[in-house]
C-alpha cells in the first residue's frame, strides 16, 4: 500500500511539473503585441504608392509607407522623395531614426541650422542612425529618395518654429 501510495504520489508530481512546463512554453513563446513582426510582405518598386508628404514636412516631396503606420505607436518604414533644392530645415525627432539611400544624392548635417558645408552625402546604399532627439537637418541638390525606419508615432519639432511649416499654415 506504501509503495502505491509513493508511485501516485510521484505521477501526479510528475503530471503537475508536466502541465507548468507546458504553461511555461507557451507563456515564452507568446510575443508583447509592440515586438511582433509585422505579416510576411514583399514590397517591389511597382508597387510603392506616392502621395504627398503630411503637412509637418515641408511642400514638395512625396512619402510611401513601405510598413507600418507612422502615426501610430510601434515601427515604421517609409521612404521620402525629396526634388532638386528640397530643403528640411534643423529639427529632432523623439525616437531614433535610421536613413538609408535609395536613389540621388541627398545631404545630411548634425546641429541646430542648416549649414551645408556641415552636410554628408546620402548616396544609395549609405546607411544613418539618427538619436533620438538629435538635432539634425536634410536637403537635395537632386531629386533624391531615401527611406527612414523608426517608431511611431512620428513627431518632428524644428529648432526654429518659424521654420515648421505647419505654422505657416497658421498664418
Amino acid at each position: 500500500m506504501k509503495k502505491t501510495f509513493i508511485l501516485f504520489i510521484a505521477i501526479a508530481t510528475a503530471s503537475a511539473l508536466m502541465v507548468v512546463a507546458k504553461e511555461k512554453e507557451k507563456a515564452s513563446t507568446k510575443t508583447a503585441p509592440a515586438a511582433q513582426a509585422s505579416e510576411h510582405k514583399i514590397v517591389t518598386a511597382n508597387d510603392i504608392q506616392w502621395s504627398d508628404a503630411p503637412p509637418s514636412l515641408p511642400a514638395g516631396a512625396k512619402m510611401a509607407v513601405l510598413d507600418g503606420d507612422p502615426g501610430k505607436a510601434g515601427s515604421f518604414t517609409i521612404r521620402l522623395k525629396m526634388p532638386a533644392g528640397y530643403k528640411i530645415p534643423a529639427h529632432t525627432h523623439p525616437t531614433a531614426e535610421r536613413v538609408t539611400g535609395i536613389s540621388g544624392t541627398g545631404r545630411l548635417g548634425m546641429g541646430e541650422k542648416l549649414d551645408e558645408s556641415g552636410a554628408k552625402d546620402v548616396a544609395p546604399g549609405t546607411f544613418v542612425v539618427l538619436p533620438a532627439n538629435m538635432a539634425h537637418f536634410a536637403y537635395c541638390n537632386e531629386e533624391c529618395v531615401v527611406q527612414i525606419q523608426s517608431e511611431g508615432p512620428f513627431a518632428i519639432k524644428y529648432i526654429n518654429p518659424t521654420d515648421d511649416p505647419r505654422n505657416a499654415a497658421k498664418k
